[in-house]
């Protein structure tokens, strides 16, 4: 498992073979390969076709062929997204041939990753964006899905907070299921990446460094993604990594250093807004006592609790490569090493990086191998998120610190403990909870790939790849601390592996028959996939390590599920105008009881090259138009436990056993269970439109999609005694989804030495629930997420006909002045009497509309660029201000003083009002998520190859929101409790060699 080590004496020893291997030639050809602006082209391949010898450019846009017989040739250059370049040149002893590329818009030579393939992007029949690492949000960037954020239309990408390594949300189209996954099917290098949380560390895709990443291809429709079957109903999120292509080494050091402050705080009284309010409010006793009056609760300090449990953060990322060709031989090897501190005390995440790359080609390059090996290694320690929420209620003008037993931290009592109806000291729940985790996680894979000799069109591909991961975790609290008095601290350890195999096999037969103007292309495959999840379990002890207070349940649990998969495509090409491709995918798995292990998920799809027509060949308006039409089936089986089929059994608690003798033994109580469980299945219809105008200078798409999902999961009513429990997991719901997507790119300016891009894209999407029950009752709801505050107490609700997760809520009646009068609500159903009869559906947290734009601007060597993304009609329920906001929060029953947001000047309300609709606040917004400045030097050594760029980013610039809570961004429509996003400072320098 310690791919990292294992990995750097690889790294010495091809820096010392890539040294070695510069060979002095009779011949050569070199140069420098430069864009319309003038700065050198990293990566841009050369290629000399008569005799087969082909390099790449270095990070200085320099290239070098050697070895090469004297006389004339042609020299090809080529680099994604510009158009290629061919030159003559008589080669004579050591020979220089600088060239020039310029940019081609449209791309439509582009070769795209595809399922199990790849295809050039003027024929592709799906819905499919690729962002390229040019093109990469910059910045300080710990998690590889922050890349893309707003680049791609349909494509939401939401921060899971500020935690370091936290990580993001991402949503293509909304999402298909109620209570599945909407999460895509993430495949790094072929291996389907495990989505699955590894315990002890802040998310999945923060062990993967971003530097190492190539291309995004996200596949949007069912035509593109039906290739993956049961695990595409939510999209699938192509990842490249980089690989080596060029014949000398070449060497590249990027660091990044930010520095982070908190970008926004709750808006709370300060410690005199509580002394004027408890003046004004709390001149009156507690309890039985008249001397105990709030007013001699109040202290004397001025602690603004937020400030003392946030700090401004330093973090570093950098990252060494290595890569070249040995001996014919492409490779690439990389390190790198994060260290992010957190905005929260005590908040901090490492991570250190190993890639190895190898791609050999043998027999005349008959056979392709293709090894791909990633390590990585992470230590964290967590911050306290209740420490975030006590900040915001406990009281300002108390003390951080005092004199007393639990470890000199002011905290509430009752009595000689801690008052038990209290917020816990914010400091002492952050500094006295020491929460750690250590990850190891080694992903990869070795793909063949063979072309016969005896029939070069056909290659058989083999892909055998892994995923497997170990998380450590250990938490302690000192006996001391008062947010663990009644227990006298504790302390637990955790230990979590998962094991995810892979094996792939397919093949694959294309053919160009010029006789019938036709290309065929014929892809067979089969797939094996086996993945296990193994949490051990540890007793609990008090922070004497010695005391147990609780034995696991179980000493080890262990989840295993296999895939078996069976799938082909075949798509064919007339006359480059008209494209058709079909696949099919059957996938059985063990999660579904045998006589429903098997799905079939079929689709197909058309594009008519219009520009290829006659009749458009001569526009001088259209560089490109194609349409676009598909119509697949994909499945999601990810809100299926294993074995859900038949019934569980659970050993009950020790609160509950039998007595036989002198003995008592557990007793075990089964799960309720539905044989006939099935895939959740979505059949997606698109129409799609790519175009091109003005030579390229303006490009983009347009999509408008239906889909409709059957067989949903939903947990309904049934009658007693049927199963083991009145309520059942089963298919039944179903839910609409249609939308629009549409981006533009555009280049405003292009010149020899200014240069200015601009892209936008949007989308629409509106879901809807058309299904929950077996008899289709129509007022049938089901609780979709519960709030903080109250016992109970659920916001959010899946009923027919409204968008997913909306919220239900009283309609609010307000006074002469615009204040909600506490406890008044609308009688909707005109019965004369206002209560829960008269809720209703008040909106939801999907956006109804998002945005996405991004703009470059370069003159010579600098560069300036923006990311801003805008949601538009998305809610979110205030659930800091309804459960803090009201003179019950400040003024307890309990004897003791809490702080409040703001709001409550503005409600006024005595007690909570968890239900009201003046909680459900439009939360759109305009954001601006990055804006940069770089200077490319360029060559900065006479004798050498150092190349060097310098760049300076913000993150997190600014939101522009009616929303005054701490931020309209969510991923799950409530706001409560949410680390801040911070705004970032990053000074960057990458280096080549």
């Amino acid at each position: 498992m310690k791919v990292f080590y294992l990995l750097k004496p690889c790294l010495l020893l091809f820096i010392v073979l890539a040294t070695l291997t510069a060979q002095a030639q009779t011949s050569s050809l070199t140069g420098t390969v430069l864009d319309e602006t003038g700065l050198p082209l990293p990566g841009a391949s050369i290629q000399i076709k008569s005799i087969n010898k082909s390099t790449t450019t270095d990070a200085s846009g320099k290239y070098r062929l050697s070895g090469l017989s004297n006389g004339a040739t042609t020299v090809i250059a080529s680099y994604i997204g510009y158009t290629s370049s061919s030159q003559a040149v008589t080669i004579s002893g050591n020979t220089v041939l600088n060239l020039s590329l310029k940019p081609d818009a449209q791309s439509l030579n582009e070769v795209v990753v595809i399922g199990y393939g790849t295809q050039q992007k003027k024929d592709l029949t799906g819905s499919i964006a690729t962002v390229s690492a040019k093109d990469f949000q910059k910045g300080a960037i710990t998690s590889p899905d922050q890349l893309i954020q707003g680049k791609v239309a349909g494509v939401n990408v939401i921060s899971n907070g500020g935690q370091p390594g936290g990580g993001s949300t991402i949503r293509i189209r909304g999402g298909a299921s109620l209570n599945a996954s909407n999460d895509p099917l993430i495949v790094i290098d072929g291996v389907p990446f495990s989505g699955n949380t590894v315990n002890n560390a802040p998310s999945p895709l923060s062990l993967i460094n971003p530097n190492d990443i190539e291309t995004f291809t996200i596949l949007k429709d069912a035509n593109a993604t039906a290739i993956y079957g049961s695990r595409a109903s939510n999209g699938v999120v192509l990842i490249t990594t980089k690989k080596g292509s060029s014949v000398e080494p070449v060497i590249n050091f990027n660091t990044n250093n930010s520095y982070e402050t908190v970008a926004k705080t709750v808006d709370v009284l300060s410690a005199d807004q509580i002394r004027a309010y408890v003046n004004q409010y709390g001149n009156k006793s507690y309890d039985d006592n008249p001397a105990h009056t709030y007013v001699a609760l109040l202290g004397n300090a001025n602690t603004d609790w937020q400030k003392e449990i946030y700090k401004n953060a330093f973090s570093t990322d950098n990252a060494l490569s290595i890569g070249g060709i040995f001996k014919n031989v492409p490779y690439r090897v990389s390190a790198g090493y994060l260290d992010k501190q957190g905005l929260l005390i005590t908040d901090k995440f490492e991570r250190a990086t190993g890639t190895f790359n190898l791609s050999p080609r043998l027999f005349k390059d008959h056979l392709k191998i293709d090894l791909h090996l990633n390590g990585s290694l992470s230590e964290a320690r967590f911050g306290n998120e209740a420490a975030r929420a006590a900040a915001i209620q406990f009281d300002q003008t108390q003390p951080v610190n005092a004199d007393n037993q639990f470890g000199n931290y002011f905290e509430w009592v009752k009595g000689a403990v801690p008052n038990p109806n209290a917020p816990r000291n914010p400091v002492a729940l952050a500094r006295l909870r020491n929460n750690t985790g250590k990850t190891e996680r080694s992903f990869g894979n070795v793909r063949l790939d063979y072309s016969f000799h005896f029939l070069p069109e056909l290659h058989a591909n083999l892909n055998l790849g892994y995923d497997i991961s170990k998380g450590y975790g250990r938490i302690y609290v000192p006996a001391y601390a008062a947010q663990n008095a009644a227990t006298e601290g504790f302390q637990t350890r955790s230990l979590d592996e998962q094991n995810n195999k892979v094996s792939e096999f397919y093949l694959n037969y294309a053919k160009d028959i010029a006789s019938l103007k036709s290309r065929i292309d014929v892809t067979a495959g089969y797939g094996y996939y086996d993945n296990s999840s193994t949490s051990y379990g540890f007793s609990n002890y008090k922070a004497d390590g010695v005391s147990e207070t609780s034995k696991p349940t179980n000493l080890s649990n262990v989840e295993r599920e296999k895939l078996e998969s069976f799938y082909g495509r075949l798509i064919y090409t007339y006359a480059d105008n008209y494209i058709l491709s079909a696949t099919m995918r059957s996938d059985g798995s063990s999660r579904f009881d045998q006589d429903y292990r098997w799905g079939y998920f079929p689709s197909v799809g058309f594009t008519w090259r219009a520009i290829g027509e006659d009749f458009m060949k001569d526009s001088k308006v259209f560089s490109d138009l194609k349409l676009r039409l598909s119509y697949g089936q994909t499945g999601n089986k990810d809100g299926i436990g294993n074995y859900n089929y038949m019934a569980k059994y659970y050993r009950n608690s020790n609160q509950g056993q039998y007595q036989i003798g002198d003995t008592f033994y557990d007793y075990y109580t089964p799960s309720a269970y539905e044989r006939v469980l099935k895939w959740e299945t979505t059949a997606t219809y698109n129409v799609g439109m790519d175009y091109g105008l003005f030579k390229g200078r303006v490009y983009g798409s347009v999509d408008v999609y239906y889909k409709k999902t059957k067989d949903l999961l939903s947990t309904v009513d049934i009658s007693s005694g049927t199963n083991y429990s009145n309520r059942l997991l089963t298919n039944v719901g179903n839910m609409d989804v249609r939308g629009l997507e549409a981006s533009i790119n555009v280049a405003l300016i292009k010149s020899d030495n200014t240069n200015w891009d601009i892209g936008v894209n949007m989308a629409y999407n509106n879901r809807k629930v058309t299904n929950l029950t077996f008899d289709s009752d129509p007022n049938f709801k089901i609780d979709a997420g519960g709030i903080t505050g109250g016992t109970g107490n659920n916001i959010k609700y899946n009923a027919i006909g409204q968008t997913p997760q909306s919220f239900y809520v009283k309609k609010q009646i307000y006074d002469g002045n615009g204040m909600p009068l506490q406890g008044v609500y609308a009688d909707l159903n005109g019965n004369g009497v206002s209560n829960t009869d008269d809720m209703y559906f008040y909106h939801s947290p999907d956006p109804k509309f998002t945005f996405g734009f991004n703009s470059a601007f370069s003159y010579k060597k600098w560069t300036v660029s923006t990311v801003m993304r805008a949601n538009i009609g998305n809610y979110i329920y205030d659930n800091v201000s309804s459960n803090f906001g009201v003179r019950s929060n400040i003024l307890s029953p309990s004897g003791l003083i809490n702080n409040a947001n703001v709001d409550v000047y503005n409600t006024n309300f005595t007690n909570n009002e968890y239900l009201s609709d003046y909680y459900v606040k439009n939360a759109s917004f305009l954001k601006m998520d990055n804006a940069g400045l770089a200077f490319n030097a360029g060559k900065i050594s006479r004798t050498g190859n150092t190349t060097l760029r310098v760049s300076a980013n913000v993150q997190n610039v600014f939101v522009w929101t009616k929303y005054k809570g701490l931020d309209p961004e969510s991923t799950t429509g409530i706001d409560y409790n949410l680390y801040p996003r911070p705004r970032t400072y990053t000074l960057g320098l990458n280096v080549g060699f």
